[in-house]
């Protein structure tokens, strides 16, 4: 009988020499090259850049940009002027590199370029989880090697950041790169001329906000961005356009459903765990509770907190909580909503909705929601029902003293700028708890009006969702700086 071996140190190093085609003078791929960076791209680098001995963890949903990313980081370094041959680059999935520890790869990179100091590299791992242990390894590394800079990513980042956090406390710096921002989205599409920057008034000062030069053809392409525009391949490709739900479905959601989590977490049902996920990714933007859920998927109570925990660390879904009138939080969780971190994961498993449509206005609220996933904001939803009133709130902003400071109420619709009294929920939340404006979106109209003491401002929801975006990208910015 033959014995079986692993691969040889020849074989990993003639794999790794493949991997990293700038040692031979040839540069990164022209494919990268001539991609546009994503406006998360700066900061990342900065933190890549930073005399700070610690990794960074870039973590992020399938398929948003991560890989590109990390050959985009090693273009921007050989410019910067770090030696091509001090840039190591290795896509850890690979069947040669199987159950090799983080350690042995490095060496192995240096003995590729027969060099035995290990100082002034850049080393960066992608595709990290699924070496074993990994976070054990990076820790060791960090230690090991100070003059060494790391950069892993990976995209079971549920698992990706549970164990960073677990190992690599003060060693790690995480990283989130979310799915496209509507804002990117124009600027990738050269589309941004439709956008101009504007002031409103607001607390006594002129704060920034944009508006649009043609708001017909700024909707239309709002309307792209909910059905196929999360995802960067499928701005340039019209086969991923003209079927994204075979895209998104098989490359994404699959393997995160059917591979990474129930690989990570032992779950054993898969096609339930897949039910569940169908029914709350059809009703994004809705109000859920345990009960309503269990007996919408069947699943008991136990595992759905299971479920929604996990699909939460996977960056498919995002949770609210509930606030009731008086703007006070619940001690139980009665009832949250629940929205997919990308309104178009929706279109792709149940196929686009028409702008007609009377449940587009759930996908809009759910893109609203998407543009804050790197915020970090106190953002719940207010509902409440006592004795004859009842009422909900879309978004209630909380400020540091745990008081509502900004309410906004998403309308796909103009018909609330001519029928304000409509609004009685927005209305008697703001009335409650002494706010004295809030926003309003719409579908094309852009109006301030002072109803029941309260200042309205409509504004259309396409310019909105974009400010919302910068915010992110803005706030960002400022921490990696």
């Amino acid at each position: 009988m033959a014995t079986i071996k692993p691969p040889s140190e020849e074989h990993v190093q003639a794999r790794i020499r493949t991997e990293n085609p700038w040692w031979t003078g040839a540069g990164v791929d022209m494919l990268y090259r001539e991609m546009r960076h994503r406006a998360f791209f700066a900061p990342f680098m900065r933190l890549v850049q930073a005399k700070v001995r610690r990794a960074v963890v870039l973590l992020g949903p399938r398929r948003v940009g991560k890989t590109v990313m990390l050959q985009q980081c090693v273009d921007q370094l050989i410019r910067a002027g770090v030696p091509s041959k001090k840039i190591c680059l290795l896509s850890v999935d690979q069947p040669v590199y199987s159950r090799m520890r983080l350690d042995d790869l490095f060496r192995l990179c240096r003995a590729a370029l027969k060099d035995d100091d290990p100082a002034g590299y850049h080393v960066l791992f992608d595709e990290i989880q699924y070496l074993t242990d990994w976070e054990r390894d990076l820790k060791v590394l960090v230690d090991t090697y100070p003059r060494t800079r790391f950069v892993v990513s990976g995209s079971a980042a549920a698992a990706l950041k549970a164990k960073s956090q677990e190992s690599g406390a003060g060693r790690f710096t995480e990283f989130l790169l979310p799915p496209l921002t509507f804002h990117e989205f124009l600027h990738l599409l050269d589309r941004q001329h439709l956008i101009v920057r504007t002031h409103r008034e607001g607390g006594g000062e002129a704060r920034p906000f944009f508006e649009t030069v043609d708001i017909t053809a700024l909707n239309a392409l709002f309307v792209q961005y909910i059905t196929f525009g999360g995802y960067p391949e499928a701005l340039f490709d019209p086969l991923i356009q003209k079927d994204p739900g075979r895209f998104i479905r098989s490359d994404i959601v699959d393997k995160v459903l059917l591979r990474d989590l129930p690989s990570l977490y032992g779950i054993g049902d898969v096609q339930e765990l897949n039910r569940f996920f169908s029914v709350v990714a059809y009703n994004t933007g809705q109000v859920f509770s345990y009960g309503s859920l269990g007996k919408t998927s069947g699943v008991d109570a136990v595992t759905i907190r299971k479920y929604l925990e996990y699909l939460e660390a996977a960056y498919l879904i995002r949770r609210l909580r509930r606030l009731d009138l008086s703007a006070r939080q619940f001690k139980r969780e009665h009832g949250f909503k629940v929205y997919l971190t990308n309104p178009s994961l929706r279109t792709a498993l149940f196929g686009p909705l028409p702008d007609s449509d009377v449940g587009f206005g759930a996908l809009a609220e759910t893109a609203v929601h998407a543009q804050g996933l790197t915020l970090n904001e106190p953002v719940y939803y207010a509902n409440w029902k006592e004795g004859r009133r009842e009422g909900e709130v879309d978004f209630v902003r909380l400020n540091a003293h745990l008081k509502p400071d900004r309410l906004c109420e998403v309308k796909w619709s103009d018909r609330f700028v001519d029928q304000p009294a409509e609004l009685k929920s927005l209305l008697a939340f703001a009335k409650q708890n002494n706010l004295d404006r809030a926003v309003v979106t719409t579908r094309t109209r852009s109006l301030t009006r002072t109803v029941q003491g309260v200042e309205l401002r409509y504004v259309p929801i396409a310019p909105y969702v974009y400010h919302r975006g910068i915010r992110a990208i803005e706030a960002v910015d400022a921490t990696y700086r």
